[in-house]
């Protein structure tokens, strides 16, 4: 939600103007100083008559010096090249991103005193209908979740808030009526957090029947280990396993049948195992 963060989204680095803009000012102060100690050495180089030459040769030579590090400091601190332009059969370039992206986050500001769901809820219902970004409307409901986890009300994870949408009408979701849009969206977040608890519990229940494959087993076995690793990746691969658990592929193959999992591919060449 932050500005790097939004700049990262869309594909741009944040801030990289200004600092090209700051590093070209400091670079033009050096280069100032420079070209005054370059003078100060040149003309205030205390000679006789017959050692000017020598003095001259000296004088010269810094400057060269002087000259060759500010170019190697302007090549440094050289702004990127500008990204190419964009396709006109593609993006309507009348579109102004920045303005549509400042308005919403106006919107998004508005509702820092309300509830977290609510503050959500109107952060994608304005995303719908401003549409900051031509090529990213499904980005909305991200930032959305994003909203629901800055300020607490998910912590531990990010709201899938798409599977939710799943079970609101489109014509709610896209009615004319903003109210009526705002109350779909309310409805599609409880519906994420419904479904989110339905998974957890298929996952609680998975771990709890693979922990009972422990029994009888020695303190040393690498089971528990493989069960905290399929339970926190959708799906597993032989290397996967052996990287983890530090055994060689092999291995990993005998602990895989022991705890009989599921696979998923039906691949001789690469096979992969889930939990659900």
């Amino acid at each position: 939600m932050s500005d790097a963060g939004l700049a990262t989204l869309r594909g741009r680095n944040a801030g990289d103007e200004g600092l090209a803009r700051k590093a070209g000012h400091d670079l033009d102060l050096a280069s100032a100083d420079e070209d005054e100690e370059d003078t100060m050495n040149a003309d205030g180089f205390d000679a006789t008559a017959g050692d000017q030459a020598l003095a001259d040769a000296f004088a010269a030579a810094d400057a060269a010096i002087a000259r060759s590090s500010r170019a190697l400091a302007g090549e440094a601190s050289r702004p990127p090249p500008p990204r190419r332009d964009r396709d006109p059969l593609v993006y309507d370039l009348d579109w102004d991103e920045e303005a549509r992206l400042t308005e919403w986050r106006r919107v998004v500001d508005r509702t820092r005193d309300l509830p977290p769901t609510l503050a959500a809820a109107i952060a994608h219902t304005a995303w719908g209908a401003i549409e900051p970004l031509q090529r990213a409307p499904g980005l909305g409901r991200l930032l959305a979740a994003a909203l629901l986890r800055e300020r607490g009300k998910a912590r531990a994870h990010l709201p899938c808030l798409a599977e939710g949408a799943k079970a609101v009408p489109r014509e709610r979701r896209r009615h004319r009526d903003a109210s009526v849009r705002l109350i779909a969206e309310l409805d599609a977040i409880t519906a994420a957090a419904e479904e989110g608890m339905r998974q957890h519990d298929r996952w609680f229940t998975a771990r709890s029947l693979l922990l009972r494959k422990l029994a009888g087993r020695r303190s040393t076995s690498r089971l528990p280990e493989l069960i905290e690793l399929v339970i926190s990746r959708p799906l597993v691969s032989a290397g996967m396993i052996a990287e983890a658990l530090a055994v060689t592929p092999r291995a990993a193959l005998n602990l895989v049948a022991e705890l009989d999992l599921r696979e998923t591919t039906g691949r001789g060449r690469f096979r992969a195992w889930s939990v659900l």
